[in-house]
């Protein structure tokens, strides 16, 4: 698979293909926006163009990722002079272990022997009845969520926080499709990226209708954009690593296979909404999440890492979990204008 990657020095940033052990430079390219949208604009096959620029320098890329270069691993997408014209957002209960878990989640204060079914396993359900159709039709709608626009995105290595406000933090590992909207209002994707959704559980565990709300907390993706994915079936591996030593790990599997939405429903229905069609936007969408350490009993602590990976989808994607001190969490007072 084709993959790129952002990176930056103190003076400008590059795109860079991926080639083992290696990065190569796109000669004249600062920006993955920038290049996507010259392909659209021209017509051009991204994949064609990447590899016709491939001609810079070649750089580390074990020093960069180990981070003893002047060169620093950024976003795999971004729009650093308009990052509020990024719309970050989910969809959820997508996998059948997602499923499971929300499901327990929702019924932890049930005590009948026979638990009833939640409106987030009938939502689940509804996916694995209609979330499948076929070519040309339109299936299923699946739950939908907004995170935030591009200022939530942290780079690979960047701390993920849990704001004074918030009553905990956890990982969620996903591959996120990366959209670029063309000037004709045209959806294109531009390729898929290692997600980490992170998401404040605790606070949804007190009552499902905080989803909303647990969703708005930073995420991260990268370090790599896979611009020719395959999403038929994906393996991968989310480690919490605790004082340099594993605390939990768990294989996973995503892709259309192991999902009960296809990927052009999932597609379709997030790009149905003509407010999801403005040109030079950029959307990363979370496709869903196998499994998570929250639901089997693991309270993430400051400092633990996190680390999500995915076969043939490049380096994993680590970022350490920071808490805010509980007392930084001041009263919002708002300012009536007509004081001013």
């Amino acid at each position: 698979m084709t993959r790129l990657v952002q990176i930056a020095d103190a003076n400008a940033g590059r795109v860079a293909l991926v080639d083992e052990p290696h990065l190569r430079c796109l000669a004249e390219v600062t920006s993955i926006y920038e290049l996507a949208s010259e392909c659209i604009r021209t017509n051009t096959s991204l994949i064609q163009h990447v590899n016709e620029l491939a001609t810079g320098p070649a750089i580390s890329y074990d020093e960069i990722y180990s981070g003893v270069s002047d060169w620093q691993l950024l976003s795999p997408i971004d729009i650093p002079q308009a990052p509020e014209r990024i719309l970050v957002s989910g969809t959820g209960l997508t996998h059948l272990g997602s499923a499971k878990d929300r499901q327990d989640m929702h019924l932890q204060t049930a005590t009948q022997p026979d638990k009833p079914i939640t409106d987030s396993m009938r939502m689940f359900e509804l996916g694995l009845a209609a979330g499948r159709p076929p070519e040309g039709a339109i299936g299923a709608p699946p739950e939908w969520f907004y995170k935030g626009n591009g200022t939530i995105l942290q780079p690979p290595f960047a701390p993920l926080t849990v704001p004074a406000h918030a009553e905990d933090g956890g990982e969620e590992a996903e591959i996120a499709g990366i959209y670029l909207i063309a000037p004709d209002g045209t959806p294109n994707r531009i390729g898929m990226c290692i997600g980490n959704e992170f998401s404040d559980h605790k606070f949804e565990r007190c009552n499902y209708l905080n989803l909303a709300g647990s969703k708005l907390r930073q995420c991260s993706i990268g370090p790599e954009l896979v611009i020719d994915p395959d999403f038929h079936s994906i393996s991968g591996e989310v480690r919490i690593e605790r004082n340099g030593n594993t605390l939990w790990s768990k294989k996973i599997e995503t892709g259309e296979e192991n999902m009960a939405h296809s990927l052009a429903n999932l597609e379709h229905h997030h790009f149905k909404f003509a407010g999801h069609r403005t040109p030079g936007h950029v959307h990363v969408h979370y496709f869903g999440a196998h499994s998570l350490s929250f639901g089997e009993g693991i309270a993430l602590e400051d400092g633990d890492w996190m680390q999500i990976s995915f076969d043939n989808f490049g380096r994993p994607l680590r970022n350490p979990l920071r808490i805010e001190d509980k007392t930084a969490n001041h009263l919002i007072h708002v300012q009536p204008c007509a004081n001013y």
